[in-house]
This record gives structure tokens, C-alpha cells and sequence, in this order.
């Protein structure tokens, strides 16, 4: 549990009877620096002769989170003189804060409140100096304020910091005793920002004197009162100087004068003054010290607002020269973003200033709420708030390597030195800068590639990325930059073969190429960590990526490159080890693989290549690594570097922080239309016959074939058919069959999907970006004042596209077919920008085609329409606004030049070159083009920004649909829904998934004056018109890591629920937490849990492990592991600890009658990846409940404007025929060559997964598969030729799945699959085939 430490260890009481007078202070405060500073000034005012006496209690605002400390706190309050606040910015508990010291505020003889939110800096009483009416009064000081407050947090304390020194000009305007307690005010100010306890001590005395002790003067305590003692607004600090620098060059003049230092690198470092003045410094002086000590000099500058740019500015640049940086890394160990701190942030502006310093840029972390022995025993690592404020946010401008600087002691509240972990700031420090050092020719770089499921075939996976295709890319460009790549072969699938050293060799040692044997002496000598391992995996050098005398390091040399194969996890062929082990470890092998990179071979970085590897999901804390934590172990001090999917940000934010990565986005292939192939190219036909031919005699004919090519095609399973002739039919049934048919058609043809995999460094052509584009066109844009292109057309003819969709989901024929005119012309229309701005070479360029000729035709009054404007009328859409359609399409322009941008090498070069890496948020590029382009330092959100008011509407919408759906199918309210949550869902859709949670619960989510939702309220159910629906919540782990304040939210939510009176007929979510309470005699909150996750540090069901390695008998053992490994209940009221619950788990869940996850963007959907079905549990509820029902299952589509809520079979079998049996598709995988078979292998072992978990997979998509890639002679042999070893996973897939009952199949079928697995074994082994 978290920040339990009670605010008794900050109390100061003078001795009783001494006949002093008393001034009674209570403070509270973010950070905890100023707690020892204060002690001191109340210690020393106590054991003085003086007439005075301090008795003194301090808060940390998180404390006031536990109950008995807030009623301390508000008993304190009760009881004092002077209340003090600094930095509450943290709205719920600013809320409480408020509710505390409003009672007493008049009764107060003093209360100052520094920056704060607003509410909180209404409480600012001295005299008849008050800011109660603060953004509301006239008066100069308040005008003055409430402006620089709009600013913001940054630009308030530093306005204020102006103000200090403008304060004459201001108080002119004051009457004169209003003027003085408004200088009081900023002259306590100017106490609190000097911080040290005399400071601070001759605040508190000149409080008692103004405010407390103003009797007669016979009857008040004589008191003398220093004036504060000033420290420079910004500077150069160093605990050996003399004095604090504000000159540079007299800093550096020092530095020359010191014999001590060595010739390293120059590391800037970002420092907070309060930590200085308040004494309160002893981690800043070990870091300059080890820094120092391992070669390095360091400026550490400081500044004592929340704007850290000023000074970075200032002495971070060569004064002779000020466009050049005098640093080679930079490391803030503020915690806290570069501009606004804890308060409101200005991202832009640190961006701007870290481009312009162009160096790499960490934060390290000072424990603020927590304790050192909290963090260390505690397996989430962080407090739920840090990992916010000291972590997301500072992402948000380019900051990586967050690593835990130091404790904080809970008695004094001073930090104090973690040696392990300032040694791997400086060390890793040293490492970021020394890439700008070192000559390219000598800089050695490791390319880590990954082989999972462990399978020859499997070497090089990651997301649609052509893996060896883009490393060969990569090497090309590092030679022509002066890296030593020594011979290179001569093209990708050469180095692949080099890599992998026979292509075709049996699975099994030493089937790749073997870089280094390490023996175990020298294993256990460089790899400190060796004997904890043991435990798991015995004495080195076990089984895996081992001779059985030596372990061995999979890869190969070119040059100053090494290719390497990082080890597989190890549990992939018996995933029960890791079920039943919470102390689970990466094996020898694995270790071994990084101590080699980094101790033997010596590599300068290591790029991990492609989404993704291992590492970062290895067991430790959640965030806030200790040295025990296996990914900071593993790692060492190497600076990491990872390609990783642009729109996977919740994997890539792992990456980040557990595995300390600096992310290169890569953008996934470009996306087409499905398209139509086979009998539904036919179908298509028949439809647009019937069109022209539906009123005569043709008409039923055509219908009639329209029918039975429609079953011919298995859609039979999606449409009502007819089972008669269709002349037993009126012109309205037909139309209605035909209409719905169409629809299937037009949803199946307009499907996004990936063709192909991408390349490093190979953008997509304009022609390849144009289904990208009809896509961001199609979403209406209110941010940006823009407009949906299908919106606009709708509304051409009269129509909203609302309507339209309603009528073609409807299957209505006219609106189907007025909603596939709409989606045609939108494709021609930008096709027509982007021809318009298409060179020779298919490549965007910035110049129009034609733009000369319009602009010569405008000179002389006439203008010419638009190329995509002539294309809209031409498609009869001649009423389209003008206006707001060539709004549309500039904007359209600028996304195309981003699409088509190529940063993905250029910021692999620059970051190897110890440079800036522009960050950028992760997500689709449809929903946020903000995305593009590719090649940034990827970052999720402020994760207490969601959801936001559009995730809420658009929340609205699918809930609704969902609900509907069920009362027509089932005739009754839903009482409970089994939902997942997905880190990247919740971040590309800015809390969507989150929003739907609360919608259903009947609870609306409030934001703060800062954007920040962290309150709740419950909407009446008159307004809400329907149930309170149940649900249980399961996060993934990666979701578990990266939003456990809204993990809190949800908590809050259920429970604010289950405890509202009202009929439980109309809310079942107190209905059944009743029910389960009395059963097992819980609590009401305690029954009403319904939060839950993995473990922490802990990921997945382990469903996928078993699925893909075939490690499972019967489903009731992917059940087991289902209940073991996701069922660690998280509680709002004890966020610290995630603890297992299965009772309470399975007795929520048997209520469940529905399963619901969603799909948020067109590249990823339910067999694309193993996720999706590794956390189904569909197949498990129907076991749990009593009368054994299946429960509807449901996924919400959100891929396009057109929101849709479809049953898990439906979406499957769209999902199938899109991908999987598309010709589109699995040619444009095969192009790739040996990944391509890979992808496709995936896919059907995904599908099998989807069976296992919830049987909703129909028997024609595997009878199709078959006939697909097995039946037909020229396929099997070009698999074959490909990639042999996926080939062998396809055929052993198809016969896994038929002898599981999955599949029903034909005897002749079965033989032919036995027999090509032989023969595939054969060929792999090289036996001769049999004549």
C-alpha cells in the first residue's frame, strides 16, 4: 500500500508549561523537500529564548487519500492559526483539501497558499488580502493573477516570480492596507521559494507577527524578523563551488581550475532549486559525484519556477558560439515535465527547446509519494500518480530512461541515495552521450531479432514488418553514412540465409548461426545476476540456447554489426511452469544473449527490431525498476533502441519504461479495400443486375441466383435467406434480400486491411496512400473545424450520412446502394488529389501538377473547380459545399505529405549519433494523423486526460447498439458483461473502451480544471432510462501498467453503484453484489469487486502460449489458466497491491450473459494477433454458469465513421473472408517471400485459438483454407520453396484442428494433410523424397 506513513513522524510540539505563546501551523504540500526545512525552523524557534512557540504538523497531499490521515488532518486544521499550501494540483484531493480548511478559513489568522489550483488558492486570507474571489475581481493584483493563471502552471509561478520584483508597480494601485498584506503575501513567497529553514523560520515569524499576535503591545511576543534571504531566480549549482553560478562562463572558468576531472563527456543535468535551498540535495550531490567520478563533467543548472527550459536555454549552449550545445546528454532529475511540473504543461515549448539542444534527454525519478520501503516492497513499483506526473507526462516531451533516483525517508522526508540506481543513471547516461563521441566507424550497434513461436520459420517475427528486407536497408544506409558493415551480401534473403546459416535445416542446436560459445565460468563471471536464475532453470548452461557445455549466442558479424536472435521466453513449450511461478525468470540463455552484447562483444546500442521482443515484459515491478527487476538487469547499461509499430503506443510505452527503449515508430503496410474475389466477385455482378432488371420477370431470376451463389459463398450464416423460389416474393421482399445481401457485400469489399509488410525506410507510394486517406476523410473532424467527405456528399442530396447508414445496416436497397456511390466517390476524389501532387517516380511532391495552370486562369478572373470538386459533380453529388470541401482536401494534402514522409531511417541515424528523437504519439493514423510521420520517439497520453468528451459520445453509441442488439435477440436487459481492456485501444481512442465500462454502470466521468477526469457521478436512472448493467472488467497487463488511475476509476465507479439505494430491478449491479456478499460474507464493497488483471509484473492468460506451441490437452486446461493468471482483483481503496480473487471472479462472472471486446482500427482485428483470444472468455462463462448457456458474444467495430456492434462469429467470418481467403491478402503476404508464409501460418494458428476459447469459428473458413493453400498444386509448392518450416506449421495447424472437433473434413482431405507433413519433415531433415 502506498503513502501509509502518518503525518505524527512530521510533528513538532514545544515542550508544555513553558509559558509560551503558541502558533499553531499546519502545511500540506506535493512534494516532501520542504518537510525537513520546516522541522528545522519550527526545532529552532522552540529551543530559542524567544516568547514563542511552533507547534508544527505537515501533509503530503497523497496521504490525504487514506482515511485516518484526513481526519487527522481536518482535527489539525480545526485547531490551528496559519495554514499553509504549496503545489496542490491533484483535483480530488485539492477537493479535500478545501472541504478541510473552507470551515475555518475566516477563523484563521493566516492561511497562504502558493501555486495550486484555483480553488485552492481561494483559501489565501491575509488580512485584507484575500484571492477568494480570484478570476472573478477587478482589482490589479487579482486581474494580474487570474491572467497568468489562464497561462497556466508553468507561467503562474513564474509570474509570480516577476511579480516580486514589480511589486512597487502593482501595490500603487492598491489602498495602503491591502498593499501591505498583499506584500506579505509575496514576501511569503519569497520566504518559501529561499526554502531554507531560516527562511522559512522568519516566514513563520513574520506571520505570528503580522497576523497571530497583534494585541497590545505589552500583551504580544517580541520577535525579530530577517528579511528573506534571495537566490538567484535561475543558475549552476555544484556542491563544491563556493557559491551558485548565474554566469557560465564563470562556471566553466571554475571547472578549469578543478585538477580532479577527467576529459568524458559533458552531462547537463536539470535540477529543482527547492531541493537545494531546503538542504534537501543529497541524491543531486551523489550523481554529480559518480558522474564525475566515471570520467564525466556536468553543468547542473537550476531555476526556481516550473519553466526548466529557461535555464537549459541559458547554460546548456556554448556561450562563444550559442547555436551550439555545450552538452552531450541531458538528465533531469526534476521528475517532472521540462515546462509546468506537476501543473499544467506547455509540450510544445519543452520540444522546441530539446530540438534545439538536439542531445538525448532522460528524467530520472525522485520517490515523491511513496516511501523507499514502500517501493521496494511493493510489486506495482510506482504510486499510481507518479507513474502520471513523473513518467507519462515528461514522454509527452521526449524524455526516456525513467529510472527511480532516490528514496525518501518516512520519518524526515528527505531523499537519500539508491547507490545502484545512480550508478545506472550515470552510467547509462555516459553511454547516451558517448554515441555523439565516438567515431561512426568504431561505434558498434546490435540488431536483436526475435524467433517466436520458437521455429526456424519464426526467426525474424514482427509486426508487418519484412524484418530482414528492412535490416538489409538499414546496413545499406549505415555503410554509405561511414559505419564499418564489412561485406555485405547481396540482397535481404542472402543475409537472411547468412543469419540463419541453412534455411532448411531440422529445428534443433545448431540450426542458426552461432556467434559466440560462452562458457559457464565466463557466464557466471559477467552476469552478476546468474544465480537467481536458478531457481527456475537449475545450474547453467540448462537446455535452451545451450551445447550442454556452453551457451550459445545466435547471430552473425558484419563488421562493427551483429544480427543477433534473441532467445525465446522459455516457457513456450510448457507454459504450466510459469502459471504456477510468481518468481518466474528469463533462462541462462536469455541472459547470457545480453551479457555477451554488452560484456563481450562490446556493442555501443542495441536496436531491437520490430514489434516485438521479450525483454520488457520480463518479471519485475510494473514502473520504477529495481535492480532485481530482470528487464533493468538484463538491459545493463547498454542505450536501447527499438522499431516499433506506430500504432501499438501501449506495448511501445513498456518498452520505454520498463526496458528503457527509445522508440522509432514504423508505419505499418499501406491499407487497400479488400476488395471482392471468387463467387463473391459474382455476387457483386448478380447485384448490379439486378439493379437494372428488378422490376421485370429478369428480376426473380436474378434473385434466385443472387441466393444460391449467396450460400455458395456461406452467407447464409450473415443473411436471413429465403428458402423458397424468390417468385413466391413482392418487389419490397426481394429488394429487402437483395438489400441485405448487397450490404455483406459492400462491408466485405470496403475492408481496410495491410497488404504486404512494410520496409524500413521504403514509404508508401501516393497510389498506395489513398485508402489511408478516403479513411481520414471519412471521419468528421470538430477539433479541427473539419468535415467528413461522406458527411458532405450526404448532405448534397438532402441526406444526413447518419441516415444513410441507419438505412444501408438495414439492408435497405437504396440506401445500400446510395452509400456505395458515396464510398466510390470519395475513393475517386482522392484519387484526384493525389494524382494532382503524384511526380514520375510515384512519390509525393509538393508541387501541384497543374497548380501553374489555375493560378495563371485566376489572374484573369476565372476559376477553374477543383479536380476532386469536378469529380463530386460528376458523380451527381453538384451541390457539395465548395467551401468546406477544399477545407477538407488542404487538409487531406498535409496528411498525404506526412503519409508518404520517410523519417524511420533518418531517426535511427540521429539517435545513433547520440541526437533528439522527435516524439510523437502512437496510435492509428486514421483516427489521429498526429501519428504521421513515422520515425518518432513514441509516447502514449497523460493517462488521467481519458476519456474524453468525444470517447464518451462516441462510447454512447456502441453501448446503446450493444444493449439493443441483446433486448432483440434475448428479450431481456443484459445483467452483466464480461469486458476486456487493451492499453492501445484506450489510448488510439482516447478511452472509448473505459467510457463504454461507465456507460454501462450508469456513471458519467467529470474533468478538472486541468482537463484531468478523476471524478465520478451517478447519472439518475430516470435520465439514463434503463438498468444499472453489471459488469467484470478484466485489463490486460499492458493496460494494468499504463492506466491504473482509470483501473481506480472503474473501481469507484462499480462501487458507487453497487452502494446506491434503488430498486434492484434496476440495478444489477447492486443486485448481485447483495447476492454474493451474503453467500460469502464479504462486505458490500468487498463483493462488489469486479476489477481484475494479471499479477503485477505479470502479462496474458498464457491461453496464446498454449494454443501456438500445441501444449494443451483438454480446454478445461486453457480455462484453468485463464482463472489462475487473470484474476488479481485491483481495489481503489488499496491500489498498492494487486492480490488474487478468484471467489469472487468466478462468482461475478456466473452472472455473465454477455462477452464484449472492441476493435478500434483496420490493421489489427481478432486473428491478427494471439491477444484477442488469449483473453476471451466466453467458453469459460459457460462452464461457470449453472444452467451451462453460452453467453452472447459481442465486438464493436469502430474501424470507420459507420460504428458497428457485431456478434464474435460474425466478425470472425468477416475477418476470414477479408484476410485470410482473400487473394488480396495472402499474395500480397507472399510477395514478401519466407515472412509472408509466416503471417499466413499465423493467422490460421489464431483462428484455431478463436475455437479453443469461444467455438465461434465456422467449418467453411477452415474447409476454404484447405482449399486454399492445400488442395491447389501450385500453392503448396511455393509455400513449400518459401518458408518450409511455417508451411509445416499450416499443414499441422489444419490437422490440429480437425482432431480437436473443430474442423469436419473429408477422410481424403486428412490423408493428403498427413502426408505433405511427412513430406515437409522429409525435405527439412533432407531425406530424398520417395520416387
Amino acid at each position: 500500500m502506498f503513502t501509509q506513513v502518518r503525518s505524527a513522524s512530521r510533528r513538532i510540539s514545544p515542550p508544555e508549561g513553558d509559558g509560551r505563546q503558541v502558533l499553531r501551523v499546519v502545511y500540506v504540500v506535493l512534494e516532501p523537500q520542504y518537510q525537513n526545512a520546516l522541522t528545522q525552523a519550527a526545532a529552532a524557534i522552540n529551543s530559542g529564548e524567544g516568547e514563542l512557540a511552533i507547534d508544527l504538523c505537515g501533509y503530503l497531499i497523497e496521504e490525504l487519500r487514506d482515511g485516518e490521515n484526513y481526519a487527522q488532518f481536518q482535527a489539525d486544521v480545526a485547531a490551528a492559526d496559519v495554514f499553509v499550501a504549496s503545489l496542490i494540483f491533484i483535483e480530488d484531493l485539492a477537493q479535500k483539501v478545501v472541504e478541510a480548511v473552507s470551515p475555518h478559513r475566516d477563523r484563521l489568522r493566516a492561511a497562504v497558499v502558493f501555486p495550486s489550483m484555483p480553488e485552492v488558492m481561494r483559501l489565501n486570507k491575509l488580512g485584507s488580502f484575500s484571492m477568494a474571489q480570484l478570476g472573478q475581481s477587478r482589482s490589479a493584483i487579482a486581474q494580474f493573477m487570474r491572467k497568468r493563471k489562464e497561462a497556466g502552471g508553468a507561467g503562474f509561478q513564474d509570474a509570480m516570480l516577476k511579480l516580486l520584483n514589480t511589486l512597487p508597480t502593482v501595490l500603487k494601485y492598491l489602498p495602503v492596507e491591502k498593499a501591505q498584506d498583499a506584500r506579505c503575501f509575496m514576501l511569503s513567497f519569497q520566504y518559501w521559494l529561499g526554502g531554507t529553514p531560516d527562511n522559512l523560520r522568519n516566514m513563520l515569524l513574520m506571520l505570528a507577527d503580522r497576523y497571530v499576535f497583534d494585541g497590545a503591545a505589552g500583551e504580544r511576543p517580541e520577535l525579530t524578523v530577517a528579511e528573506p534571504v534571495v537566490f538567484p531566480d535561475q543558475g549552476i549549482w555544484h556542491p563544491l563551488a563556493p557559491a551558485m553560478f548565474e554566469d557560465l562562463k564563470e562556471y566553466l572558468n571554475w571547472t578549469e581550475s578543478r585538477s580532479d576531472l577527467g576529459d568524458g563527456p559533458v552531462v547537463g543535468l536539470v535540477l529543482q532549486r527547492s531541493h537545494i535551498v531546503t538542504g534537501d540535495d543529497a541524491h543531486y550531490v551523489a550523481l554529480i559525484q559518480e558522474l564525475e567520478f566515471r570520467g564525466a563533467r556536468v553543468i547542473p543548472v537550476f531555476c526556481g519556477g516550473l519553466d526548466f527550459s529557461k535555464p537549459v536555454n541559458s547554460f546548456f549552449f556554448d556561450p562563444l558560439n550559442p547555436d551550439q550545445a555545450l552538452v552531450d546528454a541531458a538528465v533531469s532529475l526534476t521528475g517532472f515535465a521540462l515546462v509546468g511540473g506537476p501543473a499544467r504543461q506547455d509540450h510544445p515549448k519543452a520540444i522546441e527547446t530539446l530540438q534545439r539542444l538536439n542531445r538525448p534527454y532522460m528524467v530520472a525519478l525522485p520517490l515523491v509519494f511513496q516511501t523507499t520501503q514502500e517501493w521496494e516492497d511493493s510489486d506495482l513499483g510506482l504510486h499510481p500518480v507518479q507513474v502520471a506526473l513523473q513518467i507519462a507526462i515528461p514522454e509527452l516531451d521526449g524524455a526516456i530512461e525513467p529510472i527511480v533516483l532516490s528514496g525518501r525517508d518516512d520519518a524526515t522526508g528527505k531523499a537519500h541515495t539508491l547507490q545502484d540506481r545512480v550508478d545506472a543513471i550515470a552510467e547509462r547516461a555516459i553511454r547516451w552521450a558517448n554515441l555523439r563521441r565516438k567515431p561512426r566507424q568504431e561505434k558498434k550497434l546490435a540488431i536483436t531479432v526475435f524467433s517466436f513461436p520458437p521455429d526456424k520459420g519464426n526467426v525474424g517475427t514482427a509486426a508487418y514488418l519484412d524484418v530482414f528486407g528492412s535490416i538489409f536497408r538499414v546496413l545499406e544506409e549505415m555503410r554509405a553514412a561511414g559505419y564499418d558493415v564489412g561485406t555485405l551480401p547481396r540482397d535481404s534473403r542472402a543475409l537472411m540465409q547468412l543469419v540463419l546459416k541453412d534455411p532448411e535445416a531440422m529445428e534443433g542446436a545448431p540450426e542458426l548461426a552461432i556467434a559466440h560459445r560462452m562458457s559457464v565460468e565466463e557466464y557466471e563471471r559477467l552476469t552478476p545476476f546468474s544465480s537467481r536464475l536458478e531457481e527456475n532453470w537449475g545450474r547453467p548452461p540448462g537446455h535452451l540456447n545451450s551445447d550442454g557445455q556452453n551457451l550459445l549466442i545466435y547471430g552473425r558479424h558484419f563488421g562493427n554489426v551483429f544480427i543477433g536472435v534473441q532467445p525465446t521466453f522459455g516457457y513456450e513449450g510448457d507454459p504450466m511452469r510459469l502459471l504456477y511461478s510468481r518468481s518466474a525468470s528469463p533462462h541462462h540463455g536469455f541472459a547470457a544473449y545480453y551479457t555477451y552484447l554488452e560484456k563481450v562483444w562490446g556493442a555501443d546500442a542495441v536496436l531491437h527490431f520490430g514489434t516485438h521482443g521479450s525483454l520488457e515484459f520480463m518479471p519485475g515491478k510494473q514502473m520504477g525498476m529495481s535492480e532485481t527487476c530482470y528487464p533493468d538487469s538484463l538491459i545493463g547499461a547498454l542505450p536501447n533502441l527499438y522499431y516499433y509499430a506506430a500504432n501499438n503506443p501501449s506495448e511501445a510505452t513498456i518498452a520505454k519504461r520498463r526496458g528503457y527503449a527509445s522508440t522509432i515508430s514504423y508505419l505499418t503496410p499501406p491499407a487497400e479495400n479488400a476488395g471482392l474475389y471468387k463467387g463473391l466477385k459474382e455476387l457483386g455482378e448478380l447485384v448490379g443486375s439486378y439493379q437494372q432488371l428488378r422490376e421485370g420477370g429478369r428480376g426473380i431470376q436474378i434473385v434466385n441466383a443472387i441466393v444460391e451463389t449467396a450460400r455458395q459463398c456461406n452467407l447464409d450464416h450473415d443473411v436471413d435467406l429465403p428458402s423458397g423460389d424468390a417468385v413466391e416474393l413482392d418487389q419490397e421482399q426481394r429488394d429487402a434480400v437483395v438489400g441485405a445481401v448487397y450490404r455483406q457485400l459492400m462491408e466485405i469489399e470496403s475492408r481496410l486491411l495491410p497488404c504486404g509488410l512494410h520496409t524500413i525506410g521504403k514509404p508508401p507510394t501516393a497510389e498506395e496512400a489513398i485508402a489511408t486517406l478516403v479513411n481520414i476523410a471519412a471521419l468528421e473532424r470538430d477539433d479541427e473545424g473539419l468535415r467528413s467527405l461522406p458527411g458532405l456528399l450526404a448532405e448534397s442530396l438532402g441526406r444526413s450520412i447518419e441516415e444513410v447508414y441507419r438505412g444501408n445496416d438495414a439492408g435497405v436497397l437504396a440506401d445500400v446502394e446510395l452509400n456505395r456511390r458515396i464510398t466510390s466517390t470519395s475513393r475517386q476524389a482522392v484519387g484526384a488529389i493525389v494524382r494532382s501532387l503524384t511526380g514520375r517516380d510515384g512519390r509525393v511532391t509538393l508541387q501541384d501538377s497543374f497548380g501553374w495552370l489555375w493560378r495563371t486562369l485566376e489572374r484573369f478572373g476565372m476559376r477553374l473547380p477543383s479536380p476532386w470538386l469536378r469529380v463530386c459533380c460528376a458523380a451527381g453529388f453538384s451541390q457539395v459545399n465548395a467551401v468546406e470541401l477544399d477545407r477538407l482536401f488542404t487538409y487531406l494534402r498535409g496528411c498525404l505529405e506526412l503519409v508518404c514522409a520517410d523519417e524511420e531511417m533518418q531517426s535511427l541515424l540521429r539517435a545513433l549519433d547520440g541526437n533528439y528523437v522527435l516524439p510523437g504519439p502512437g496510435g492509428d493514423p486514421i483516427r489521429n494523423p498526429g501519428v504521421l510521420p513515422s520515425g518518432k520517439n513514441i509516447h502514449a497520453l497523460d493517462p488521467q486526460a481519458i476519456p474524453t468528451r468525444a470517447a464518451v459520445a462516441a462510447a454512447k453509441v456502441v453501448v446503446d447498439r450493444l444493449i439493443e442488439r441483446q433486448r432483440a435477440e434475448q428479450g431481456s436487459w443484459p445483467e452483466t458483461i464480461a469486458c476486456v481492456l487493451w492499453g492501445t485501444d484506450n489510448i488510439k481512442t482516447y478511452g472509448e473502451s473505459l467510457a463504454q465500462i461507465l456507460w454501462f454502470l450508469g456513471v458519467r466521468p467529470l474533468a478538472d480544471s486541468l482537463g484531468r477526469v478523476n471524478k465520478l457521478e451517478l447519472i439518475p436512472l430516470d435520465e439514463l432510462g434503463r438498468p444499472r448493467i453489471d459488469v467484470v472488467v478484466n485489463c490486460s497487463g499492458v493496460f494494468r501498467d499504463l492506466f491504473i488511475n482509470q483501473m481506480a476509476l472503474i473501481d469507484q465507479a462499480v462501487k458507487l453503484a453497487a452502494e446506491a439505494e434503488e430498486p434492484l430491478e434496476m440495478n444489477f449491479v447492486r443486485r448481485h453484489a447483495l447476492e454474493q456478499a451474503e453467500v460469502q460474507g464479504l462486505s458490500l464493497r468487498a463483493a462488489a469487486t469486479r476489477v481484475f488483471s494479471n499479477a503485477s509484473g505479470s502479462y496474458s492468460s498464457n491461453v496464446n502460449l498454449a494454443v501456438e506451441n500445441s501444449s494443451w490437452e483438454q480446454e478445461s486446461e486453457l480455462q484453468d489458466m485463464y482463472l489462475q493468471r487473470k484474476t488479481f482483483a485491483f481495489n481503489a481503496d488499496n491500489p498498492g497491491e494487486m492480490n488474487q480473487n478468484r471467489e469472487v471472479f468466478e462468482s461475478a462472472m456466473k452472472t455473465a450473459d454477455v462477452t464484449f471486446q472492441n476493435l478500434d482500427s483496420a490493421e489489427i482485428s481478432l486473428t491478427d494477433v494471439s491477444h484477442y483470444f488469449d483473453s476471451d472468455p466466453t467458453k469459460l462463462i459457460q462452464n461457470l454458469r449453472e444452467d451451462g448457456k453460452a453467453p452472447a458474444s459481442y465486438i464493436a467495430d469502430t474501424t470507420t465513421a459507420n460504428a458497428q456492434v457485431r456478434s464474435l462469429s460474425e466478425t470472425i467470418r468477416l475477418d476470414s473472408r477479408t484476410k485470410l481467403l482473400n487473394p488480396k491478402w495472402y499474395e500480397g503476404m507472399l510477395n514478401s517471400g519466407y515472412e509472408g508464409v509466416r503471417e499466413v501460418a499465423k493467422r490460421l494458428n489464431f483462428t484455431l485459438g478463436w475455437s479453443a476459447t469461444s467455438g465461434s469459428v465456422d467449418n467453411f473458413v477452415y474447409e476454404e483454407a484447405n482449399e486454399t493453400f492445400i488442395n491447389d498444386p501450385e500453392m503448396r509448392q511455393r509455400l513449400m520453396d518459401l518458408n518450409p518450416h511455417s508451411f509445416r506449421r499450416i499443414v499441422g495447424t489444419l490437422l490440429e484442428v480437425h482432431g480437436r472437433g473443430y474442423w469436419e473434413t473429408s477422410d481424403a482431405n486428412i490423408q493428403q494433410l498427413q502426408q505433405l507433413y511427412q513430406d515437409i519433415e522429409d525435405r527439412i531433415e533432407g531425406v530424398e523424397p520417395r520416387p
